[in-house]
């Protein structure tokens, strides 16, 4: 009778098959012999499939939801608000724009101090009542006029629909190579997002989420202001007192933190 223990042992561990030399199952993975039983890698823990496993983790990128309710998207690198320290898209990156629950409301203190910067600018001027009446009026009818010619010319999302964009005369900061650009925007949009998305258009250095000397601010050409970053295009164009029209002109320009608008504003217009 043959003898039926001969060949190799099957080197998995606690394995009592023997391999018969004639029909020997070679890994091509870590070049081990085994029995039928063992023959694949993952039966007989070949190392060549830990490795593989271990190459698709690392290669997979790792990605960062948007905590905002409602939005799926997703960032390669986290986009955190540094008020709420919660991670968001780009899209939502703005306290106005993601219902920031740290998001404070402009105290009266701020209110005070934007009054106190209209009355002194009309008070340099010297104008009256019915002159800044008649100014707005001039400015209302000067939009519409220039918004025919920014239809044709500005750039912005081609995918707004026509009822929510907003065209403007973008003036440039000095020393730009361009002295200013047409651009349109959503109404809805706040001001803050309308900056990110002007300094993309223009090619502008843009550090207004860094700690930096200044910072890039969207202006009011009339009155110098400098837009407060939460506010929305749609809630300045509906003011009374110095009101922004659709067609008309605004100022981006570096201000430090200190300032509060843009000086002789009447440079731009040179």
């Amino acid at each position: 009778m043959a003898d039926l223990d001969v060949g190799q042992h099957c080197q998995v561990e606690h394995c009592r098959q023997r391999v018969l030399d004639f029909l020997p199952f070679v890994c091509d993975g870590c070049s081990g012999i085994f029995c039928l039983e063992h023959r694949s890698r993952e039966s007989h823990s070949c190392p060549e499939v830990t490795v593989v496993k271990e190459r698709l983790k690392s290669d997979t990128h790792a990605s960062y939801p948007c905590a905002f309710k409602g939005c799926a998207e997703k960032e390669l690198v986290p986009v955190t608000c540094p008020h709420c320290e919660k991670n968001f898209c780009l899209r939502h990156r703005h306290q106005s724009d993601h219902e920031c629950e740290k998001l404070e409301l402009p105290k009266p203190r701020m209110a005070a101090t934007q009054k106190l910067v209209r009355d002194i600018i009309d008070s340099k001027t010297g104008e009256t009542a019915n002159k800044r009446r008649k100014g707005a009026k001039n400015s209302a009818t000067a939009a519409k006029v220039a918004l025919m010619k920014l239809k044709m010319h500005a750039d912005g999302d081609k995918s707004l629909p026509q009822t929510e964009r907003v065209y403007l005369q973008v003036f440039l900061p000095q020393g730009s190579k361009e002295k200013s650009k047409p651009m349109f925007f959503c109404q809805r949009w706040s001001v803050g997002k309308v900056i990110d998305f002007a300094a993309s258009l223009a090619s502008l250095r843009n550090d207004n989420n860094k700690s930096t000397a200044k910072k890039l601010r969207l202006c009011h050409m009339t009155s110098g202001e400098a837009l407060p970053l939460d506010h929305t295009l749609e809630a300045w164009m509906a003011r009374e007192d110095c009101p922004l029209y659709n067609g008309g002109n605004v100022v981006l320009e570096y201000l430090s933190e200190e300032e509060q608008f843009v000086k002789n504003v009447d440079s731009y217009l040179e």
